[in-house]
This record gives C-alpha cells, structure tokens and sequence, in this order.
C-alpha cells in the first residue's frame, strides 16, 4: 500500500513541476500551466493521479528483491559479504548464489540499487502482489497457476528435474522412474516437484512436503526417505555438502517425468500490470543465453557454503 501512496505522490509532484517551469515562460506556455495545475488539482480530488503512472518497482531507483536465502545454489545466507554478497534488509547476514548475482547483473544494467528481502517460500507471491516487494527472484518456475497471481520475467534458468538418492541406497542404480517404485520420498512444498513430478512415480510411498530445500536434503541425509525430487542446480549443490548423495538423472532414457516448459522455465514474478518493470528485466535476459545462465549457475555452486 505505500508504494501506491508514493506513485501518487510521484505523480503529482510531477505534474507540479511542469506547471512551475511553465510559469517562468511565455504566456502561451503559461496556459499549459494553469491547465496542468487543473489536471492536478482534479486528480488529487478524485484518487486517479496513480491510475496515469504505470507503475515501475523502481520509482525510488531500489529493486526490492524477496528471496529465501535458504535455497541453495539459487539463493543462501551467508555471514560476511564474501564473492559479492548483498546485505540482508533488516539483517546482520548478507545473501548470495544464482538469484542474488541475477540480481545484481538486472541492476546493474538498469542503474538500479539492489536490496534483498528474505520471506518464506509461501510468502513471496503474496509480497510481489501486495507491494512489500518489487520482485521475487527465488527459482520459481512459471507455471499457469502463479500466472493467475503474478506476471513472469524470463525465463532466467531451464531446469532439468532430477531425483537425488543415497550411496548404497536399493535405487542408487534406478535407470528410470519404474525403478524408483516402491519407495519413499519427498520434496519441497509449493514446487512441481512434490505436485507434478512424484505422483508420476507409480507405487512411490510420497511423505509429506518440506518446507525448505534444506529440510529435504535434510530427509535424505537422515534416511527418512530413500530419494527427493528437485532440479539439477539443487541437486549439485547438494552433492557437494553431502558427497554421499547419487544424482538420479532419467534424460533420455524413455522412462523420465513428463514436464512442460512452463514447468522447467524459471522465471522472475512481478506485480501482475507491471509493464514498465517487466520490460526492464526482459530487456536483460532476452540478451542472455542459456549458455549464459548455466555459466552463472556454475559460478554460484562453485562459492556455495558447504553447510547449505
């Protein structure tokens, strides 16, 4: 609610302006004036100043950015500001990984300042909607059910959906999803891995979603599950915090999970109508290939704490 206050505000602080210059002008210029400060003064009685500004994200020239900072390699917390990490609003810990260096290339490219907001997973659409935040940079794929929420950037990631088990595991051979039936296994909440990826898993015993991709690593690890769904960035970050996980990769094998683009394209939401910011960043990525994103994901893996 108070970015819609300032982008009225912007608004007629703008209008006034105009009229200002104009007074020091000709008086044909000077006719304008007295028109623009009508236009204002109507505008100010009946609310509709916003309704002629197209909303930007960025009037005060800071790109709000939500994130879990708990999502490794797209986005962690970290303690210092280490490989170009960003501070944390309303926190002593700074954040990092793919999103954050995403971020910072939109930034740098519009002449923006970053600030990043950490949420939970399940608050995120509703920050972007509500206005807390410009933006929401945090791995999300763009599926038509978010889209009735929020509008997408991007993509700015393909992933690849993969399943991870344990060395020695009874599935550490699986050549294929019929190879997984019988066993446990879970993933994230609120992902397409947990609600369109598992149930293709015949006979798999699905426990419940975790909250986090850290909790579900987590299940792993601590063999309350024999496997996790999730996608190839997450998963070789995992391997290398938990060298004993085995990377389940069915691509090409005729027995894979049966995906659409909107399931694997990742993108980034913005407030629904917000032309103006959604064009700025697909400015960016449209330049992008994915050569170029899967290079930045390597860098973000490659500085990834250990412990995430």
């Amino acid at each position: 609610m108070k970015k819609i206050t300032k982008i009225a505000a912007l608004a007629l602080a703008g209008l006034l302006a105009v009229s200002l210059t104009a007074c020091g002008s000709s008086s044909g210029e000077g006719s304008t004036s007295s028109a623009a400060e009508s236009t204002a003064s109507s505008a100010a009685e009946t609310g509709s100043a916003s309704a002629a500004v197209v909303p930007s994200g960025v009037e005060d020239g800071v790109l709000t950015v939500a994130m879990e900072c708990a999502y490794a390699p797209y986005n962690w917390a970290q303690t210092d500001d280490s490989n170009g990490a960003v501070p944390i609003k309303d926190s002593n810990m700074y954040a990092n990984g793919y999103d954050v260096m995403m971020a910072k290339k939109l930034c740098e490219a519009n002449g923006w300042e970053l600030e990043i907001m950490q949420l939970d997973w399940d608050s995120l659409i509703p920050a972007v909607q509500s206005g807390i935040c410009d933006a929401v940079i945090a791995g999300q794929s763009m599926t038509a059910e978010r889209m009735e929420s929020v509008d997408f950037a991007g993509p700015y990631l393909y992933a690849t959906i993969v399943c991870l088990t344990l060395e020695g595991s009874e599935y550490a051979d699986a050549k294929g999803l019929a190879d997984l039936a019988g066993g446990s296994c879970t993933s994230q909440t609120g992902t397409i891995w947990y609600t369109v990826c598992l149930p293709q898993i015949e006979g798999a015993n699905v426990q419940p979603p975790a909250e986090t991709a850290p909790a579900m690593l987590m299940a792993l690890e601590t063999k309350t599950v024999d496997f996790v769904c999730t996608d190839m960035p997450t998963a070789q970050g995992a391997m290398l915090a938990y060298p004993d996980m085995v990377l389940l990769d069915f691509a090409g094998s005729g027995d894979d999970f049966e995906v659409s683009d909107e399931d694997i394209n990742i993108g980034i939401s913005v407030a629904k109508g917000n032309t103006v910011l959604l064009d700025a960043l697909n400015s960016v990525l449209s330049d992008m290939t994915a050569d170029d994103f899967n290079a930045l994901m390597a860098e973000a893996i490659a500085v990834q704490p250990l412990g995430e």
